[in-house]
């Protein structure tokens, strides 16, 4: 517990976040340190994330807060795997709420022949998280992380539940936060496989992709793309976290040092515009998981089947499996016909089955 002069201290610079104090690197690391291991009161921590989101968090910041949650939250695996190991995740938090994708873009990409290390946690804002899906599905959430191990050097896929690898700061943030804060942009760049060299992150806004490409950048990783899907016709800020097959998507792309950003369409992945009613979520983690295995049994000629190929044809591209998100989208489309996508799913809860 924090003593009076600690509590004084954070009191302070919550207020002068407030009043737009920024913060170095080491002093925000300092002071998530102190929210995720619960050392401050639970009305200060609030606080604090509420101020610096709403203040706006920084490059500098958002490293020192990565600095914290990796080295005081993050329990990891070591896998001996060369060339690249993937993640596909998103952020959270965005205003349009679709079917859970990051999920089965994992497997139809990893169907496709590139080896995923995936994490995820339960719904933070939306109707399900990729845990609240996986779990429906059969996977054990409470298993060891072991178990997630043998599954990545056995069949090239795993998945790293939140639930597992953190070890008590931001799971414990989770199951009481109901807002968006720092650690929905620095959340989905945990690294609990060490061996992680690559990642589809998608971002609730265009700035936030910015600043996650940038972070990537800073602690290491080699590739990275961080899309921000909109719908065709509507208000371009209310996006998606991911790849949009209904209209374009602005996407930062980090490829071997070297930052860049443009716009693709359906069009780009060989797909056509859908709706958004197409694709929005269910109403709850139970249908969408349904809509998922849908897919996985052989429907490949659907919206949710453009949606999830189109996302798992960016880590195909990413990491040089697909020449171009167009071949990404046909190798996507043909792990589904040839049920190696659903193969991938039946090989992941072999051993991280309940």
């Amino acid at each position: 517990m924090a003593t009076e002069t600690e509590l004084r201290g954070f009191g302070r610079l919550i207020c002068g976040i407030a009043d737009g104090k920024l913060m170095k690197r080491k002093e925000s690391k300092e002071a998530y340190r102190q929210v995720i291991l619960n050392i401050q009161p639970e009305l200060q921590q609030g606080a604090f994330l509420m101020a610096h989101i709403t203040r706006g968090p920084t490059v500098e910041e958002l490293a020192g807060a990565w600095d914290a949650l990796d080295q005081y939250d993050t329990k990891k695996i070591d896998v001996n795997i060369e060339g690249f190991v993937c993640d596909i995740v998103g952020t959270g938090s965005d205003p349009l709420k679709t079917v859970n994708c990051s999920t089965p873009a994992t497997f139809i990409a990893s169907g496709a022949g590139l080896c995923i290390a995936k994490k995820g946690a339960r719904l933070v804002t939306g109707v399900s998280g990729a845990s609240d899906v996986l779990e429906v599905l059969g996977i054990d959430l409470n298993a060891p992380l072991e178990n997630a191990k043998k599954c990545l050097e056995k069949y090239k896929i795993c998945y790293l539940p939140g639930e597992a690898f953190l070890k008590s700061g931001w799971a414990r943030l989770i199951k009481s936060m109901r807002f968006t804060s720092a650690f929905n942009i620095i959340g989905p760049l945990t690294r609990p496989c060490t061996q992680t060299n690559a990642i589809v992150i998608g971002a609730y806004s265009p700035s936030v992709c910015d600043q996650l490409i940038s972070i990537l950048k800073e602690i290491g990783i080699k590739r990275a793309l961080s899309p921000f899907g909109m719908v065709e016709g509507e208000d371009p800020s209310k996006g998606m976290d991911e790849f949009s097959v209904c209209g374009p998507t602005r996407v930062v792309e980090l490829m071997d040092g070297k930052i860049q950003e443009y716009i693709v369409t359906p069009k780009d992945f060989g797909l056509k515009t859908r709706k958004f009613s197409e694709i929005m979520s269910g109403k709850n983690a139970h249908e969408n998981a349904m809509r998922i295995m849908n897919v996985l049994n052989g429907e490949y000629d659907t919206a949710d089947a453009d949606f999830f190929c189109m996302n798992g044809a960016s880590a195909l591209y990413l990491c040089g499996i697909a020449k171009d998100f167009k071949q990404g989208v046909e190798m996507a489309k043909e792990a589904i016909i040839n049920k190696k996508a659903l193969e991938k799913f039946k090989q992941l809860r072999e051993i991280q089955g309940t």
